[in-house]
């Protein structure tokens, strides 16, 4: 099995979490624990599930797991276009994160058939 920091959907949704810990730096004091906390635990999801699931020991179990990554990475989409709506992340940054982590999205759909596809 391939180590999960080799995976380029891990390192993009590593990568994604990054950005948006420094941009969610940025909100106002007063979303500390409302939608600064959410972007950030949305976030941390999708590469925690995939490294999480890299260990376990079914493929059935992997796949779940990256389906927990799917749908933080959902939950994540809107919370950038909430961002964007309440004024929070300027358009042209939002639709930026938004394809990012639709990309996101694809890769672990597609990861996820390989996962549950493959004998073992």
């Amino acid at each position: 099995m391939q180590r999960f920091t080799d995976l380029k959907v891990w390192q993009r949704s590593h990568a994604i979490t990054l950005d948006l810990y420094r941009l969610t730096a940025t909100f106002p004091d007063a979303e500390r624990f409302g939608l600064t906390s959410q972007i950030r635990r949305a976030a941390t999801s999708v590469p925690s599930n995939i490294a999480e699931g890299s260990k376990r020991t079914t493929r059935k179990d992997y796949a779940r797991f990256l389906n927990v990554a799917e749908g933080s990475a959902a939950e994540l989409e809107y919370l950038m276009i909430l961002a964007k709506d309440l004024g929070l992340i300027a358009p042209n940054r939002s639709d930026k994160l938004c394809e990012e982590i639709q990309e996101i999205a694809r890769m672990l759909f597609a990861f996820r058939k390989k996962v549950e596809s493959t004998r073992s």
